[in-house]
C-alpha cells in the first residue's frame, strides 16, 4: 500500500484544514485500518485517528475529540482528516498509515504533511 498525504499549512487559532490520503494498492483495502499519526517537535510520534476501510469504524485521541472528523471516500481510495477549532498544540506533521485489521502496528506510511497552527 502506497499513501500520499497532503492538505497541510499555516493557519491560524480556530481555522480549519483538511488533510486527504491517497492509497494506491493492487488489493483490497477491506482489510485495513487507515489512520492518522502526528509528531510535534521534540516529541513522540502519537496517534489521532483511524478508520476501519470496511464499516467506517473511527476512533479518536482524546486531545482531538469533537474537533477533528475522520472519514473516506471508497470510490477515490482517499481518507480525509478535517481539523476544525485549531489548535498551536496540533502544530506536528502529520502522517497517514494502513494497517491490517489484525496487526498491531500500522506497517504502511505516508510521507507526512505539515501542520502549523499559529496563535
Amino acid at each position: 500500500v502506497q499513501l500520499q498525504a497532503s492538505g497541510g499549512g499555516l493557519v491560524q487559532a480556530g481555522d480549519s484544514l483538511r488533510l486527504s490520503c491517497a492509497a494506491s494498492t493492487p488489493r483490497t483495502l477491506s482489510y485495513y485500518v487507515m489512520g492518522w499519526l502526528r509528531q510535534a517537535p521534540g516529541k513522540q510520534r502519537e496517534f489521532v485517528a483511524s478508520i476501519t476501510w470496511s464499516g467506517s469504524i473511527t476512533n479518536y485521541a482524546d486531545a482531538v475529540k469533537g474537533r477533528f472528523t475522520v472519514s473516506k471516500d471508497k470510490f477515490k481510495n482517499t481518507i480525509y482528516l478535517q481539523m476544525d477549532n485549531l489548535k498551536p498544540d496540533d502544530t506536528a506533521l502529520y502522517y497517514c498509515a494502513a494497517k491490517l485489521r489484525s496487526a498491531s502496528e500500522y506497517e504502511h506510511w505516508g510521507q507526512g504533511t505539515l501542520v502549523t497552527v499559529s496563535s
